[in-house]
């Protein structure tokens, strides 16, 4: 029996919950775990929101033409050194050069003008489903037929390559698909960053879902940039050969393609021996020759020859 003169010790929490008393508050390491799991869950919302954020969204542009893309709106910030570019320079007001933009349906484009631009930069556009994944695997260096888990040497040839992927990643950027430039040009900056490519294949597939390949091909052709503030075939070919894009030869619709994709640097009305060279090379093609077109920055500038500053006007 207790000795009543002796205080009762206070009862024990965990045993007063078990009993049916109040719960036992959680522990702080608790707390913290559960914290960190709502933070993780928040910014994983928040980077699932960015990468799908755009607008319009692709189906828009299955029936409308933009009024003016990411790239170009982010042309026109840079409107004081394009003033200044000297194939444009003396058309310039108040520091601005008067943009050249005329889409057009591409049964007004000759029909040698899409097959020089994909010869030149896709020419898997119909087989892929806006991520070509062979080319990828080329510009890496996988020498593997195929890729299996299980495959011990497949496993290794996936680690080396992954070890040199930094060192390639001009190659890689050389890969992305006409659908990847698209939406690029419609939505994103030319930003290398990591989660901009990410984003850039996201938006890549959702426009291959939102409309078919004809009018992936038609608004490509109208967006890309051919020249400082020329923009689409249509107005590239009024301004370099003086006639509408239905009125293209082949050799003009592969020198077009050849100013791809770096058109400040070389055009048919800007120091056009780059061009020049990138045009012969799609012309052979167009001919049934089986030949390499580079199209990454590095194989380009290697092979580039030296500069001439004879416009090209065929």
């Amino acid at each position: 029996m207790p000795d009543p003169s002796v205080p009762a010790a206070p009862p024990n929490p965990a045993k007063v919950a078990s009993a049916g008393g109040l719960p036992t508050p959680p522990k702080p390491k608790r707390r913290l775990l559960r914290r960190l799991f709502l933070a993780f869950v928040v910014v994983g919302a928040l980077f699932a929101l960015w990468l799908v954020a755009v607008w319009p969204p692709p189906i828009w542009y299955r029936w409308f033409w933009p009024r003016q893309t990411a790239f170009m709106a982010m042309r026109a910030g840079q409107s004081d050194s394009l003033a200044h570019h000297v194939q444009r320079r003396r058309e310039a007001t108040d520091g601005e050069l008067p943009r050249k933009y005329l889409p057009v349906e591409l049964s007004r484009i000759a029909p040698g003008m899409p097959q020089a631009v994909l010869i030149a930069e896709d020419h898997r556009f119909f087989e892929h489903g806006g991520i070509d994944f062979q080319a990828i695997r080329e510009a890496l260096g996988y020498r593997r037929a195929d890729f299996d888990w299980d495959d011990e040497r497949d496993r290794a040839e996936l680690r080396r390559v992954l070890g040199k992927a930094w060192s390639r990643r001009e190659r890689i950027r050389g890969a992305s698909t006409l659908t990847q430039q698209l939406a690029k040009n419609l939505y994103l900056s030319p930003s290398r960053n990591p989660l901009r490519k990410v984003k850039e294949a996201v938006t890549a597939y959702r426009i291959e879902m939102a409309m078919d390949k004809r009018r992936i091909l038609e608004l490509y052709l109208n967006v890309v940039e051919f020249g400082p503030e020329i923009w689409g075939v249509e107005a590239a070919s009024q301004t370099y050969f003086g006639r509408s894009a239905s009125r293209l030869t082949a050799e003009q619709a592969a020198a077009l393609a050849g100013t791809l994709p770096f058109p400040l640097r070389s055009n048919p009305g800007f120091r056009p021996g780059r061009m020049r060279w990138r045009q012969q090379l799609v012309l052979r093609r167009m001919r049934g020759e089986a030949i390499q077109i580079p199209t990454d920055a590095e194989a380009i500038d290697a092979k580039e020859p030296p500069a001439d500053s004879t416009p090209d006007t065929r």
